[in-house]
């Protein structure tokens, strides 16, 4: 993203008034459906919020997971599900069920935004997309026990990387597993082709964003490519901003991997990214045939599927997945000496 600050006047004043416009189109758009319009959240409550079109087939693996972690509340934004998503939420005491239909390509950033600080401002917002598992770092029980950590530390966010999960062998067996089945058996991932950057290095497409954060460990990363680079040709980012605390000037959607203004921690978390279940490579078709999702990548990796319908993501560099230490000690995770009980800093 190019920075604002080298833009002419006009195309400064020119890009504030669209903002503005977006903001009104967002606000008019976004409504409530089901669950409470206000809550009632405590020092350390952490609610859950997501961005959803059809997540059925992920939905009460989903809910089970992130209550089990202590998740206080969830606030979903419907994009337009035809499945039964939104009756589904509906039912949930602890869900608040928003629908905006506005193209999701254009408008993920903001809505997610908008539902965060509407529900949850001055507490800690997780986001989490309906195939990502956050995994708690170790040495914390819960979420609210993180979030009360972080607090105590003066940090606002928690950077986390992006761990694919896939199974042994091709992708198309797997397409019709029920999700808690593809839990138990996308056990495998791979750390090579991976691009690193240094958090505030200038390269990164949104370094404009990230220059107005500050890390707390130098040697924090925001990683690209991986296993789907190294199949599909993608430079996806495996970095995100989850877990952020909406205190004032803090933007937490500014970008789908990155919150702004805020004070990161000094170790990083894990979500286990699960991209590949539920058939992924007819979404991949949709999402081309109607262009929802400018970047390209779901047109790379249908190229690769129709020219090799066995594609794995499989290959004798694979690994188990048997818990965050061998990540720490690959350099994919950071920071392991300020966890809990690692002898180092709090």
């Amino acid at each position: 993203m190019p920075d604002p600050a080298d833009r002419s006047p006009i195309a400064r004043l020119g890009a504030r008034a669209a903002r503005m416009r977006g903001q009104l189109r967002l606000r008019a758009a976004l409504r409530h459906v089901a669950g409470p319009r206000r809550l009632s959240l405590a020092d350390g409550d952490v609610c859950v919020v997501c961005l959803v079109r059809d997540g059925m087939y992920y939905l009460d693996a989903f809910l089970a997971y992130y209550r089990a972690i202590g998740a206080a509340h969830f606030v979903f934004v419907d994009n337009g599900s035809t499945d039964g998503t939104p009756a589904r939420l509906a039912e949930q005491p602890d869900c608040t069920l928003l629908r905006a239909d506005l193209a999701w390509g254009a408008f993920e950033n903001g809505l997610r935004e908008l539902a965060a600080t509407r529900f949850a401002s001055g507490h800690w917002i997780l986001y989490a997309d309906m195939d990502e598992i956050f995994d708690l770092p170790p040495g914390f029980a819960d979420l609210p026990g993180l979030a009360r950590h972080l607090t105590d530390g003066g940090h606002t966010a928690l950077v986390a990387q992006m761990l694919e999960m896939f199974p042994e062998g091709p992708l198309a067996d797997a397409r019709h597993l029920p999700y808690p089945e593809v839990l138990h058996r996308f056990v495998h991932y791979d750390l090579g082709t991976l691009q690193r950057h240094a958090y505030h290095d200038p390269a990164i497409d949104f370094a404009w964003y990230l220059a107005r954060n500050r890390v707390a460990d130098p040697a924090t990363e925001v990683l690209f490519g991986g296993v789907r680079r190294r199949v599909f040709g993608e430079r996806c980012c495996l970095t995100k901003h989850p877990l952020v605390f909406l205190g004032p000037g803090v933007r937490p959607g500014v970008h789908p991997h990155c919150a702004m203004n805020v004070r990161c921690a000094p170790f990083t978390g894990l979500i286990r990214h699960y991209k590949f279940a539920n058939d992924p490579f007819a979404r991949d078709r949709a999402l081309v045939e109607t262009g929802a999702i400018p970047h390209g990548e779901d047109r790379l990796r249908l190229a690769v599927a129709t020219a090799d319908p066995g594609v794995s993501l499989f290959s004798p560099a694979a690994e188990e997945f048997i818990g965050q230490g061998p990540l720490h000690m690959a350099g994919f995770l950071t920071g392991a000496r300020h966890l809990p009980g690692a002898g180092g800093p709090p």
